[in-house]
């Protein structure tokens, strides 16, 4: 095994990266070396054993802290360990399967034991229903009562280093735009759980010699600051901070490959990716950066909130946000901050002992007496309250979370690291949508082994094949219930749901709760009807159309405006919307930088909506899937919702940050987002006669309904002018549209179909040609993002199927003669949605667990059969 990982090493020193941690087997090998190690080998041994195993309830760590167990307790002999240096050792894992073995150790006879472990978990802060162990032996044991005497004082802080006067780095600065594909490329998304390897990838296509740079700029002897105008907008993928900080961070004693730290300053920094840094223990600011250049030696002043050049002038100026921003960064981040403080006060309240002042408390906003938004009323009732003010600190309980595969592993990493061993949210998803149709060996391993992952903590996996995560999601939401997703697009119709990195998405899993900074809202307001041969995905395209000529959205990025960053968008005007034609206009409030987004819906629609997902839910557990239980307390819950339909809305006089009004009666064409950004949004007249290469009908922006109508655009009309890519959202979609001989339609026309998942939106798999010009119906355009060199146009499905028959974008009056030629005469029955309910046999389709089997709702809920 010393020989292998020796090799191992020498091959990743070759890349200027370590070796990857120790597996359980590899570490089970290990400690029998350690019980009789070799002279040579002793230090390299040791070494191993105290750095180069994951921490938590990784398998791993559950072998190495049982071998430090067995020492501590002396039955095990190991020649380089004492006993008290292996409870030492156990001090260091952070938490999880450690603890239970420390607190035991609080009891031994050995008063040095005793003492070290005390020592130990004085600084843990992962201890969890350890606590109230702890607690009770403090009584008795005093030990025990140093622990809690520990805790309750905030040691665990106040062994860190404060936030200091001034912080002197070196400025590496990438011009412009920098988004979380420049920084984890999805091309490379198979590596990001190894963060040193997927980290090699920052800034290949962007800046190519980045990360050289940032070496040299090292040499200078100052840590090194990212800078950027605008920073880390796109998806919400923790990578990109991985890799970003695995550069310009520092290492973090005893958790190998991972680091935490660095300073990110950014004229405008994106919600989602500030909030991922404050979780790694980056320090992110927002601040004015035109005077700042590459290899500029520069001094942050954080308290006195500016930033000086080496001759001492003020250069910029911010004002630190969060307001816990320093304590976060002294804590190691945010997490850990809230983690220690929450066990903190819940010590000092067990001894009945006032608040500690240790900590910079958010302060809590005025109260205007104005009314509360829709969304500021969901998250009020997640926490307790009528509603929440812009600017509040909170922790909304989480009711459905969700992971997709691409981050699904780090995840995992990220839960073992907070040793959890069972969800506290309600409902947690896995889902495997970027990574099935074309998988690579460590997407298999993927597939194999994070589905038992998710169910045994009381997770439901989905399978590969069946679909995006959103069109699953979704169909499992409740009415006006907060939650999260590891995707930027996690957008809920239903409800609202704030994205987050895989970090911040294990914290809301496993503690049922999230941090949230509540953000200002912006209302938008449709009126009218809509017009012929516009389409929804074209009234998502006046959104930011009609906000730039108000003046309050602009492309560029110096100066950038974007009125939507950061808050929230409330859409109201279109009640009568199915919830698969409402996830269009949430989807796409990612591409504006929202914070979140609602969108207020008729009693009717929902109902029909949940009535059909009902059915769906108790199909996936007559297919066997996982957790049971978990998808049929779900079920339970939209039933009793279906008995007494009730829904807020948003107080008359509620305040909102801006209006934006979409008259649907102006829109009289298309809108589509032109190359190659999303808010470089254009009406199709505009773009008329570009030649198209390829068109993509997929992704999470479409739903059956859209590859009918392709279908009748394409019906006899032979093979399209363009290469054509066909990727239906769930394999239900694909069914049900091969059934109609809609897939013979595709067939006719030369189109290329793809399993149902993800396919070339997210561009880490299949990819079109480079230098192509596209026309997708994905969500972003981003540079090389579908293809090295591309130019891609994003807009409707109708649209996309128009452009593959003639091979480019076509003039209002070619669109509007087809589409009243081959949709609008049978658009009712185009646009018809998948209500399970209404398919005979739905609900026992694919049946493995018979109907004596099922899990009973009235035993899941402990509700006596036949009551209420």
């Amino acid at each position: 095994m010393l020989e292998e990982y020796r090799q191992h090493s020498a091959e990743r020193a070759k890349l200027g990266i370590p070796p990857l941690p120790l597996t359980a087997e590899q570490t089970s090998e290990l400690c029998e070396l350690l019980k009789n190690p070799p002279e040579e080998d002793k230090e390299d041994l040791l070494m191993l054993l105290r750095d180069r195993i994951p921490p938590g309830v990784d398998e791993a760590a559950y072998v190495k802290a049982g071998f430090l167990t067995a020492v501590a307790k002396g039955e095990i002999d190991c020649p380089l360990l004492s006993h008290q240096g292996a409870v030492d050792l156990l001090g260091t894992m952070v938490g999880g399967y450690n603890v239970q073995s420390l607190v035991d150790l609080l009891k031994s006879r050995d008063s040095n034991l005793a003492a070290e472990a005390a020592n130990a978990l004085s600084k843990m802060t992962l201890v969890f229903d350890a606590f109230n162990d702890v607690l009770n032996l403090s009584d008795v044991n005093p030990y025990a009562k140093q622990v809690i005497d520990a805790w309750a004082e905030g040691d665990w802080f106040l062994d860190k280093h404060p936030v200091p006067e001034t912080i002197t780095v070196t400025v590496f600065k990438v011009p412009g735009e920098t988004n979380t594909d420049d920084l984890s490329p999805a091309t490379h998304a198979t590596t990001r759980p190894d963060i040193p390897l997927h980290a090699l990838a920052m800034l290949e296509s962007r800046m190519p010699e980045g990360i050289e740079t940032i070496a040299k700029l090292k040499e200078k002897g100052h840590p090194v600051a990212y800078v950027g105008d605008v920073v880390g907008t796109g998806s919400s993928r923790k990578s990109a901070i991985n890799s970003l900080i695995w550069h310009i961070g520092h290492d973090i004693p005893y958790i190998p490959n991972k680091r935490a730290g660095g300073y990110i300053l950014g004229g405008k920094i994106a919600p989602i990716f500030f909030n991922t840094a404050e979780d790694s223990g980056g320090f992110p600011i927002e601040c004015d950066v035109t005077k700042m250049q590459t290899g500029d030696v520069i001094t942050i002043h954080p308290y006195k909130g500016e930033i000086t050049n080496e001759a001492g002038e003020v250069i910029s100026t911010f004002t630190l946000k969060p307001e816990t921003i320093l304590d976060e960064v002294r804590a190691g981040g945010r997490i850990p901050l809230l983690i220690g403080r929450s066990l903190t006060d819940k010590t000092r309240e067990a001894l009945g002992l006032e608040t500690s002042t240790l900590f910079t408390r958010p302060s809590l906003p005025e109260d205007d007496g104005k009314g509360f938004t829709l969304a500021q009323k969901m998250v009020g009732k997640a926490c307790g309250l009528p509603g929440v003010r812009p600017g509040t600190s909170c922790e909304p309980m989480m009711t459905t979370v969700g992971s997709q595969d691409t981050t699904g592993p780090m995840t995992q990493d990220e839960l073992k690291e907070l040793a959890c061993l069972g969800f506290s949210a309600d409902l947690v998803m896995q889902s495997f949508c970027h990574t099935a149709a074309y998988p690579k060996p460590v997407d298999v391993k993927t597939h194999q082994t994070l589905p038992d992952f998710f169910a045994n903590r009381g997770g439901v996996a989905l399978k590969p094949g069946d679909g995006i995560i959103h069109s699953w999601l979704n169909r499992m939401l409740l009415p006006d219930t907060v939650g999260t997703g590891g995707d930027s697009h996690t957008r809920f119709p239903l409800g609202i749901s704030f994205p987050a990195g895989s970090g911040l998405v294990a914290f809301a899993a496993a503690l049922g709760v999230m941090p949230l900074d509540m953000p200002e809202s912006v209302l938008v307001r449709f009126t009218g009807e809509l017009q012929p041969g516009v389409t929804l995905r074209d009234i998502v395209n006046a959104i930011p159309w009609v906000a730039m000529q108000e003046g309050k959205l602009t492309v560029g990025t110096e100066n950038k405006q974007n009125v939507f960053s950061g808050r929230i968008m409330e859409m109201e005007g279109l009640p009568d919307l199915k919830l698969e034609q409402a996830f269009e206009l949430t989807d796409a409030t990612a591409e504006r930088s929202c914070a979140g987004c609602t969108i207020k819906l008729s009693k009717d629609t929902i109902a029909e909506y949940l009535r059909s997902n009902v059915v769906l839910l108790r199909n996936m557990v007559a297919r066997g899937y996982q957790d049971a239980r978990t998808i049929m307390r779900r079920v339970a819950k939209m039933e009793e919702w279906l008995e007494n339909p009730q829904l807020m809305e948003a107080d008359e006089n509620a305040d909102y940050q801006d209006v934006i009004e979409v008259n649907l009666n102006e829109i009289k064409e298309p809108i589509v987002a032109a190359p190659n950004d999303p808010d470089n949004v254009k009406l199709m007249s505009e773009c008329a006669g570009d030649k198209v290469d390829e068109v993509f009908i997929g992704s999470c922006m479409t739903n059956i309904g859209h590859y009918r109508a392709a279908a009748k655009v394409l019906e006899d009309a032979g093979v399209v002018k363009t290469r054509l890519w066909i990727c239906p959202p769930t394999r239900m979609d694909e069914k049900q549209l091969r059934e109609e001989g809609v897939y013979g339609v595709f067939a006719a026309a030369g189109a290329r179909t793809e399993m149902p998942g993800c396919s070339l939106c997210m561009g880490n798999q299949a990819r079109v040609e480079d230098e192509a010009t596209v026309f997708s119906t994905s969500t972003r355009n981003f540079n090389n993002r579908m293809g090295k060199g591309a130019r891609v146009y994003l807009g409707s499905a109708e649209l996309a199927a128009v452009c593959a028959l003639l091979g480019y974008i076509p003039t209002v009056e070619e669109y509007n003669a087809i589409v009243a030629e081959k949709i609008n005469p049978f658009a009712a029955e185009l646009y018809r949605y998948l209500n399970f309910n209404e398919i005979e046999g739905f609900e026992d389709e694919g049946r493995v667990v018979p109907l004596e089997e099922m899990p009973k709702i009235e035993d899941i809920l402990g509700i006596p059969a036949g009551a209420k």
